[in-house]
């Protein structure tokens, strides 16, 4: 018998609590085009998806800060508190 395929991750909505995968944020475009060194909330999390577009998410963090789009590949939930 074959095996299942693996589950894939859950889909991020609006009103998930995510942070920014590191592994996946480090050498990307949106890393070369902001700062050298990426400020440290946003590895941290949680930030706030706002909407979600296509391959992109808009993430408001609780911060007084500006939101920001993401790639949805490069988010990842927060784990539960």
């Amino acid at each position: 018998m074959a095996d299942p395929a693996p589950a894939k991750a859950p889909a991020l909505r609006k009103g998930a609590l995510v942070r920014v995968n590191r592994e996946a944020y480090n050498g990307s475009i949106e890393a070369r085009a902001s700062d050298p060194i990426p400020p440290a909330y946003i590895f941290e999390g949680p930030g706030e998806v706002l909407v979600v577009k296509g391959p992109h998410a808009q993430v408001r963090w609780r911060l007084p800060v500006p939101d920001v789009w993401l790639p949805v590949a490069q988010l990842e939930a927060c784990p539960a508190a």
